[in-house]
């Protein structure tokens, strides 16, 4: 199929197969290759409208009895999709940027924080490709900071360590991080120099950090996603 069929081929199966759009056979690519979504896991979807994430991942979690949780945060209100997801998704609509940390890691299972958190989040784009560029890692970064707390201060997992207090006695978290040890972050980007900071960043604080342009992607976008697997904090 050629490159101009592909957008074309991916709507009309997201169509078919009930998701609510395009975008979510990005998501599924990146959990057939990487499997960072498992049974149990919880996940945050940052930017979760219209919803298509938030359907692969309540799919990816299993059936039901497997338990997990899904919560989606977006400005706008998004009604969790009544296909591909159960009673595990739920959303809230508020702008998680300005959003206290500890009141993110509340929405987790026993405010444990989150075990893979997504953010598919794109800034509006001007057709600068320098300025949109540097919106989408400074948007990024605030992803980055939001998941793990000192990274966007350019700290190595060893600064958080031994900068970072433990929010609880049990949380297994970094003061000020969301995502909990060991956990997973996608990160949508707009390809540009500026990205390749934000990759400089995280690798020292993932165990793997590395890139994918998923095969959904249009070949206009010039979308890539920032996969880091693996976070390093510890105790």
């Amino acid at each position: 199929m050629s490159k101009a069929g592909a957008p074309d081929f991916f709507y009309r199966e997201a169509q078919r197969l009930g998701y609510l759009a395009r975008s979510a056979f990005k998501l599924l690519q990146i959990q057939k290759q990487y499997k960072l979504i498992k049974p149990g896991s919880s996940v945050l979807d940052l930017g979760c409208a219209p919803g298509a994430w938030l359907q692969v991942a309540c799919q990816s979690l299993g059936p039901l009895k497997n338990g997990g949780s899904v919560v989606g945060i977006d400005i706008k209100k998004v009604k969790v999709p009544s296909r591909h997801c159960d009673a595990r998704v739920q959303t809230v609509s508020a702008d998680v940027m300005n959003m206290p940390k500890k009141q993110v890691r509340a929405l987790s299972p026993q405010q444990k924080g989150f075990s893979v958190i997504l953010s598919d989040m794109c800034p509006s784009v001007s057709g600068i490709p320098t300025k949109d560029g540097a919106l989408s890692t400074e948007l990024g970064m605030q992803a980055v900071d939001l998941a793990v707390g000192q990274a966007s201060s350019a700290h190595s997992a060893e600064d958080i360590h031994r900068e970072g207090q433990l929010d609880g006695s049990d949380s297994g978290l970094a003061d000020g991080s969301v995502l909990q040890q060991g956990g997973h972050l996608i990160i949508k980007l707009l390809e540009s120099e500026d990205v390749q900071e934000l990759s400089k960043i995280c690798k020292p604080l993932f165990r793997k950090a590395s890139w994918l342009r998923p095969k959904a992607t249009r070949s206009s976008s010039r979308e890539i996603y920032l996969i880091c697997q693996g976070f390093k904090y510890s105790r």
